[in-house]
């Protein structure tokens, strides 16, 4: 039986407020095109780079970035994880749109490709424990999963994936309660850490959240990697609360630089790319109705149609708008 154990605390509860209240304030943002794909980009990057670190990767940012955005043949091991996180990241919500027993298999069997062929996405039959390396050589036990066979921890999946497409959890704490769960079956002998986060991943876009395009969360998870352990395996015995608590703090965070980033990408456009007082005014009418024609634009702000088409194009030519449809029946929409 799943466990969802935990305390709606005050702190999880302004939490969840805080993460209500940033996330519209992204998704209000009237961003041109370029910045939007810029933002993304270094989000692709920077989760790339953010995973594997945790993971004990050594590669530094800058390798990850010159690797990835140079667009090179990975060279050794390191550079392959890096490379197959990267590819697997950018396929969230398109090719890997479904999150189910599949879905996570061909995940681990790509993250690990050229890396660990022989255990690739095959889910281990065998017993492992989380731990700490001493000096002397021995192991301190942090974890020890709850199933060991392939059988066993395969029904653990089912019914984890079961709960996620069936509960009425709030999204952020469905994604929360997922990330610990899955982690505490420890489904592969290893990858478990990098598949959690892309899966988690999966399971926000399909909740709503278009994370990797405003946000991410493994940079956060890499400010202090003791910290994310220890929060992620105090729920190991029971309670979920600390964890969450955690969780949410790193969802809040992330909200927050990304809207920095907004913020800052904004103020450095070039003047003649950002929209006048007049193209403003169109942009708060597509906000309003979410899309519009050179019709209603005439219409309420009281000009002639060809005006109305020449703020929509300029619009669209500085990448805040799209239009859509054919030329007779024509709309916009934010980009």
């Amino acid at each position: 039986m799943l466990n969802t154990k935990y305390n709606l605390s005050k702190k999880l509860l302004e939490n969840i407020s805080s993460i209500e209240r940033l996330y519209g304030q992204l998704e209000s943002q009237v961003v041109p095109k370029k910045l939007l794909l810029n933002l993304e980009k270094h989000n692709l990057v920077k989760s790339s780079f953010s995973s594997n670190s945790i993971e004990g990767n050594p590669l530094s940012q800058e390798e990850v970035t010159n690797l990835i955005l140079g667009d090179r043949v990975p060279a050794n091991r390191d550079e392959k994880e890096v490379r197959n996180y990267f590819d697997i990241l950018k396929q969230i919500g398109k090719e890997y749109d479904t999150l189910d027993i599949d879905t996570i298999l061909k995940i681990h069997k790509e993250l690990l490709e050229g890396v660990e062929n022989e255990i690739a996405g095959e889910i281990r039959n065998s017993k492992v424990v989380v731990g700490n390396p001493t000096e002397d050589g021995t192991v301190v036990v942090k974890h020890e999963p709850p199933k060991h066979t392939r059988k066993e921890i395969e029904k653990l999946l089912e019914e984890l994936i079961d709960w996620t497409n069936t509960s009425e959890e709030l999204p952020i704490l469905k994604a929360g309660i997922y990330h610990h769960e899955f982690v505490y079956i420890h489904p592969f002998v290893d990858g478990n850490g990098r598949v959690c986060r892309l899966t988690t991943t999966l399971l926000l876009d399909k909740l709503g959240y278009k994370i990797n395009k405003y946000f991410i969360l493994d940079d956060y998870y890499d400010i202090d990697r003791i910290q994310y352990s220890d929060s992620l395996h105090s729920a190991d015995s029971g309670d979920k609360t600390e964890w969450l608590e955690y969780f949410t703090d790193g969802v809040k965070y992330s909200l927050q630089s990304a809207l920095a980033k907004i913020e800052e990408g904004l103020k450095n456009i070039s003047f003649n790319m950002r929209p006048t007082n007049r193209e403003k005014d169109v942009l708060d009418l597509i906000k309003k109705y979410k899309e519009i024609t050179s019709s209603d634009v005439a219409k309420d702000l009281d000009i002639s149609r060809q005006q109305a088409f020449n703020l929509l194009d300029d619009l669209v030519s500085k990448g805040y708008l799209e239009k859509q449809g054919s030329t007779k029946n024509s709309f916009y929409i934010l980009r």
